[in-house]
């Protein structure tokens, strides 16, 4: 496992294994994220942080959702924060109860709200974490799950350039890389075919 949560009426310890020798403390704090990323950006900016759907494609809904008849989507969409795409998240879910059902394809509620909307603290499974360097940026990337009754995901999430951990504000005042450049096409277009390869003849439960 690794993240790994463990707690007592005197302490908290969060564990992170197998991740980069150079993230930095603020990189660990996202990438333990459950659910709640888009708060913390927002917390770390200081402004809101938006979701625009890019694509969602979900199975047939011919009934209510339950764990005989699931209803699976498959969807990518971009995180922005002043117009700049802070973080592209794509993802397969798959919904197993009518509430989970209405909060998230009728309502439309991103993947974190609905946890919250369900009030449920969902379990989290850590799978990867990787750097990468595309295109002269420095990629983050993490792949977890996350897990509650009648509500699950699992999630491929590409912060498209580390600086933005460290130079924050000046970071994302930049007029470059903002939402809709080539830049920003190129890391959502590789995400997808990644996330094809990787769930290839492979179906969540």
């Amino acid at each position: 496992m690794l993240a790994q949560d463990s707690y007592n009426a005197a302490s908290t310890n969060v564990k992170l294994s197998c991740i980069p020798d150079d993230t930095t403390g603020l990189e660990r704090i996202m990438l333990a994220a459950q659910g709640d990323l888009q708060r913390l950006l927002s917390a770390f900016f200081a402004r809101p942080i938006n979701v625009k759907c890019i694509y969602a494609n979900a199975s047939p809904r011919v009934r209510s959702a339950s764990p005989e008849h699931s209803i699976t989507q498959s969807r990518q969409v971009h995180l922005l924060c002043a117009n700049r795409v802070v973080c592209v998240a794509t993802s397969i879910v798959t919904i197993t109860s009518p509430e989970s059902e209405r909060l998230f394809l009728d309502e439309k509620f991103p993947i974190g709200q609905t946890f919250r909307q369900l009030r449920r603290n969902p379990q989290f499974r850590l799978l990867n974490v990787e750097t990468l360097t595309v295109r002269g940026k420095r990629e983050l990337r993490r792949t977890y799950t996350l897990e509650t009754e009648g509500f699950q995901t699992e999630i491929l999430e590409v912060f498209p350039d580390r600086d933005m951990f460290s130079r924050g504000e000046d970071w994302l005042l930049e007029e470059t890389d903002v939402e809709g450049t080539c830049a920003s096409a190129s890391v959502a277009v590789n995400a997808k075919q990644e996330w094809r390869a990787l769930h290839l003849g492979r179906v969540v439960h």
